[in-house]
């Protein structure tokens, strides 16, 4: 049985909050599957690649600071601009207008998504970096899934993905 009390209502109550064995707090979810390939889709074409076929491409390394561990983090990966260019959303003089039109939806296994201009990924335009990372500190992310979306100008890592299994670019026109 869940027991819970509010402390400035009844102060006598203790701030530990007794639950059934087994039982996970409300804040807490079960681990979401580990992801192990990423679906890539523009212009309503999806094509899924692995880790190896991602690892295949150039790589890009960055460092940056993770707010959450209040540590300095190195990951390697393929810039996701590299990726849209590679697979149907090259930024040139004929799609410099579409590119200012479209963002893209970035989804995690456990459902947690979020949203990017396509502005922001594209290395002509940002000065940031957004990569599709496969490691960290030379080695498999581990817990975060075998994928894991990283920006590096983003002062926290609340738009960081971990368990990336998919890519959605689209336009709003």
């Amino acid at each position: 049985m869940f027991v819970s009390c509010a402390v400035m209502i009844n102060p006598l109550c203790s701030v530990a909050q007794t639950r059934e064995p087994g039982s996970m707090p409300e804040h807490m979810h079960a681990p979401a599957p580990v992801s192990t390939s990423l679906t890539l889709t523009v212009d309503g074409k999806a094509t899924t690649l692995s880790v190896a076929d991602l690892q295949a491409m150039p790589q890009k390394t960055v460092t940056v600071h993770n707010e959450h561990t209040k540590a300095d983090e190195t990951y390697t990966g393929v810039l996701l601009g590299d990726l849209l260019a590679k697979y149907g959303f090259p930024v040139d003089k004929t799609t410099h207008q579409k590119m200012l039109r479209s963002y893209l939806v970035a989804a995690g296994t456990d459902k947690y998504w979020v949203l990017y201009s396509v502005t922001e990924i594209e290395s002509s335009e940002h000065s940031g970096d957004v990569i599709v990372a496969t490691g960290m500190g030379g080695k498999p992310l581990g817990e975060d899934g075998q994928l894991k979306l990283v920006d590096t100008s983003d002062k926290k890592p609340q738009r960081w993905v971990r368990n990336l299994n998919a890519i959605t670019v689209k336009s709003a026109e």
